[in-house]
């Protein structure tokens, strides 16, 4: 299983996609739907979000072992 960074890197990897631009933490913040401030505090306590994740890759019907598992 991921580490708290290896998962904002996947999420980054998979808000990025098709695009030319450079993804944030604000932007992943704003895709799990929680204030740039919560996102930085669990970033620093290296503390995961798990139902925030969970909410986005259902809305974006993507499989949460693609950003939970390296094996995928």
């Amino acid at each position: 299983m991921r580490n708290f960074h290896d998962v904002v890197k996947e999420l980054k990897r998979y808000l990025s996609a098709n695009k030319k631009i450079k993804i944030l933490d604000k932007d992943v913040a704003d895709a799990l739907e929680i204030s740039q401030a919560n996102f930085a505090t669990l970033k620093r306590r290296n503390s995961m979000p798990y139902a925030n994740i969970l909410y986005f890759c259902q809305r974006e019907k993507l499989c949460c072992r693609e950003i939970f598992f390296s094996d995928v």
